[in-house]
């Protein structure tokens, strides 16, 4: 059996990138959230529990046992060093998880394998394990006017979230293909993510889709 095509899919923050990985799962592709996967490692009893207890303090755990999320991110995004750090619990687990879901997917059928990864750019290792990279693209303005307006977080807030984000134009440089999404509509922005799976070469639907047909 060929391996399955791999596609990178980044985007910053408020940008539309799970969107976009959602419009891709439709037409067949399977997805791996490194986001849903860092979540599921810092609930309660996940696999970094354990180890950010010990950098970090009790105090960074909720009475639940989980990640307190919000008491992070004002560490991390106020001193880079602890975000390095919280990384460094997270990111090996998340990888590791990463490639085992990789390996279900393509064992079931799926064709194409795409990778919703926010930190794609910046990591070293990404650009030689897929295929192709995709962006997820709008302005500044727009991304803390859609935080704000979901997450209630401060503008202020989110600014300093983009600000340690890797820069729209080093995204823009990495990319293959650029979904623009601004002042589109839904249904706009799925005649882009058809028109770039044509472009891929991509004739994606469920898996074994083809054996099923008379």
């Amino acid at each position: 059996m060929a391996r399955a095509l791999r596609l990178g899919l980044t985007g910053g923050i408020g940008s539309g990138k799970s969107t976009v990985a959602a419009m891709l799962a439709d037409l067949g592709a399977a997805v791996i959230d490194a986001d849903a996967l860092a979540r599921s490692v810092t609930t309660a009893g996940g696999e970094a529990i354990t180890a950010i207890r010990d950098a970090f303090g009790a105090d960074f755990i909720t009475p639940s046992g989980a990640l307190d999320r919000d008491r992070m991110r004002e560490l991390a995004y106020t001193e880079p060093d602890a975000r390095r750090r919280l990384e460094a619990i997270i990111h090996p687990l998340v990888g590791q998880k990463t490639w085992q879901q990789a390996a279900l997917a393509e064992a079931a059928g799926h064709r194409c394998l795409v990778f919703d990864v926010p930190l794609l750019v910046e990591s070293d290792h990404w650009r030689c394990r897929v295929e192709h990279v995709i962006v997820v693209d709008c302005t500044p303005l727009t991304q803390v006017d859609r935080v704000v307006a979901r997450s209630g977080l401060t503008a202020r807030a989110v600014e300093a979230i983009l600000a340690a984000q890797s820069p729209r134009l080093r995204r823009l440089q990495a990319a293959d293909a650029v979904i623009f999404n601004e002042g589109i509509s839904l249904p706009v922005l799925r005649s882009q993510v058809d028109a770039l799976a044509r472009g891929l070469g991509l004739s994606l639907g469920p898996p074994n889709a083809a054996k099923n047909q008379p």
